[in-house]
């Protein structure tokens, strides 16, 4: 997939080397070499070994906690910036601090606002973002925000499974437009209906669900509960249960995003769940909870740069 266009480069930070590497793969480019330089004290600093004078940076790097992560990209965006480059596009896989995208209650930051400040700031010209928990985030900037789908990597896998009386479970009730949007997805594909639950739960606090009830038949469904983040997993392997005692054939998960911090992939390996599919949005290794399987969103995050870099429509190239 080489590119006819204004000359580019991509550098990847700590959290980003394992999907940049496939990026390139698409784009039939070599990754540019960054160093990040780390001090006694714990401070670091991010250095180019390549030239990027006149030419379009884009620097792939998920913000997951720690901050270090967050802090790199900042380093990296700056450096790009002071040695000349002509744009610098921050791609970001992985969103970190996207759940505090409001205040839902007195006297809080909203993390998510703060970060997209930060990255202005440091010099970012442009943004692209892999399922953000909240679309409106995309209005907490100012500089062009590209926003893509992990259901375009998620989906096909699914329909390979080639599973009959396939239902689509939303975890909770503020995700049903993106179970529905599956729904839809999963139809244009394969041209058969795919019908829809929701679970219905309550949170004294986060991380902790008191109760969960799921609205719809799940007997003698094959479940598959779309989520955009799995972290404690706590959520998922409830659902899981509840889903198993409605008389679910199977139950697995699909998710863009594989936070699984704590004692997740414990939680997962105890569950009722038969299988968690996330994307290399954060990377993953497998052997800690064989039940995690893990899809790439690099072909689209390739198409992506490639759109961008020829001026082309993001959305036309079925991303």
């Amino acid at each position: 997939m080489l590119i006819e266009a204004n000359p580019y480069k991509v550098f990847a930070g700590s959290q980003g080397q394992a999907i940049a590497q496939r990026v390139c793969e698409h784009l039939g480019c070599s990754l540019g070499q960054v160093k990040i330089e780390r001090f006694s004290d714990g401070e670091y600093a991010a250095s180019f070994e390549d030239s990027v004078r006149g030419q379009s940076v884009y620097l792939i790097q998920s913000t997951n906690p720690t901050a270090d992560n967050l802090m790199e990209l900042l380093l990296m965006i700056d450096a790009a910036k002071r040695a000349s480059a002509y744009k610098v596009i921050a791609v970001i896989p992985y969103f970190g601090w996207a759940r505090q995208d409001r205040k839902d209650k007195p006297r809080v930051s909203i993390g998510a606002k703060l970060v997209a400040n930060l990255l202005e700031t440091a010099g970012a010209d442009r943004v692209v973002v892999v399922d953000l928990h909240a679309e409106q985030i995309q209005g907490f900037f100012d500089i062009p925000v590209d926003h893509l789908y992990g259901s375009n990597v998620l989906a096909p896998y699914v329909e390979s499974l080639g599973l009959d009386n396939l239902i689509i479970a939303s975890p909770d009730v503020g995700g049903s437009k993106r179970a529905a949007t599956f729904c839809k997805k999963l139809h244009s594909q394969t041209g058969i209906e795919v019908p829809m639950v929701i679970c219905y739960k309550h949170r004294p606090e986060a991380n902790t669900i008191s109760e969960m009830r799921v609205l719809g038949d799940v007997a003698g469904k094959h479940v598959v509960i779309l989520d955009d983040i799995v972290d404690t997993a706590g959520t998922l392997c409830k659902a899981a249960k509840v889903m198993k005692d409605g008389g679910a054939k199977s139950v697995r998960a699909v998710t863009s995003h594989g936070v699984l911090s704590g004692e997740a992939c414990q939680r997962i390996m105890e569950s009722e769940l038969d299988e968690v599919v996330i994307t290399d949005s954060i990377p993953f290794d497998t052997t800690r909870c064989p039940k995690v399987k893990v899809v790439s969103m690099a072909l689209p995050i390739a198409k992506t740069i490639c759109a961008i870099q020829t001026h082309r429509s993001i959305s036309e190239q079925n991303i």
